[in-house]
């Protein structure tokens, strides 16, 4: 399937030989994103997951599908890991992880808040992670071998922060705040800071992070494709990331220096 992006896009193999992995994370969430897009736009087929706001359709699918096989054409040696269940063995050294749609409810709503996330880990804590958003235009790409950059440009280094000056994005599904193991954590760190966001995509939360846009980004027991790309971006920003248990769940926490320190102590109680 040839996806014609609208946006500069790495050279084909066959001009310069391998992609690296860089130009292939960028294109895997660009055409993914495309896809989605024009999907969306033609009407979509919506199935209920676990509950009314866990969503998935067939611009899902289909997105996951086209990285699946990019990826076999480009890296047939590398693992594969999708929210949608997509699942290759590969090579146990390197893995990517999918999320073809992050923000599914808002992309089914009509919303603009969703994007394309895919990650790469390998050896010696490699980690690569890349961002779309398709109503912006903004592609993010950022880990430990590379400085987050959107659109090609480095982002600025991020600079500690403290949470209680600044904005925290999260998010916490209605029913849960009938749990006290999960809602007082959540209540802590919410009345930590000057204003929340909870605006339903993590990974585009998390890009947002790396940009300076958001202090600190934090969610409970989050499946890798919802962490590891947002994650990558945070860290070659230059921010710091964490994972605490409280009440026996994870939390996972990223952001400015000092102000994830904080997040966490107030998530500890």
């Amino acid at each position: 399937m040839s996806i014609d992006t609208g946006h500069p896009r790495p050279p084909s193999d066959e001009l310069t030989g391998r992609l690296s992995d860089v130009d292939l994370a960028a294109r895997l969430v660009v055409d993914a994103g495309t896809l989605a897009r024009r999907l969306r736009e033609d009407g979509l087929d919506v199935r209920r997951k676990t509950s009314v706001s866990d969503v998935v359709t067939e611009a899902d699918d289909a997105a996951e599908q086209h990285i699946t096989a990019l990826l076999a054409a480009h890296r047939p040696d590398d693992g594969i890991l999708g929210e949608e269940g997509t699942l290759v063995a590969g090579d146990h050294d390197r893995r990517w992880v999918v999320d073809p749609v992050d923000g599914t409810y808002n992309f089914v709503s009509g919303s603009d808040y969703w994007c394309s996330a895919v990650a790469l880990s390998g050896p010696d804590d490699y980690l690569l992670g890349a961002v779309h958003r398709p109503a912006t235009g903004e592609t993010f790409v950022g880990g430990s071998a590379i400085p987050t950059r959107r659109n090609g440009v480095p982002v600025p280094p991020l600079t500690p922060g403290d949470l209680a000056a600044g904005s925290l994005a999260t998010y916490l599904h209605p029913p849960f705040l009938a749990d006290p193991d999960l809602a007082d954590p959540f209540h802590r760190v919410s009345r930590g800071a000057a204003t929340i966001r909870m605006l339903g995509s993590g990974s585009v939360d998390l890009a947002s992070v790396a940009c300076g846009i958001h202090t600190v980004w934090c969610q409970h027991s989050c499946p890798e494709w919802d962490w590891l790309p947002g994650r990558a971006l945070v860290e070659g920003a230059g921010g710091v990331c964490a994972t605490v248990e409280v009440n026996g769940y994870d939390w996972f926490v990223a952001g400015r220096q000092g102000a994830v320190d904080q997040a966490v102590a107030l998530l500890r109680g």
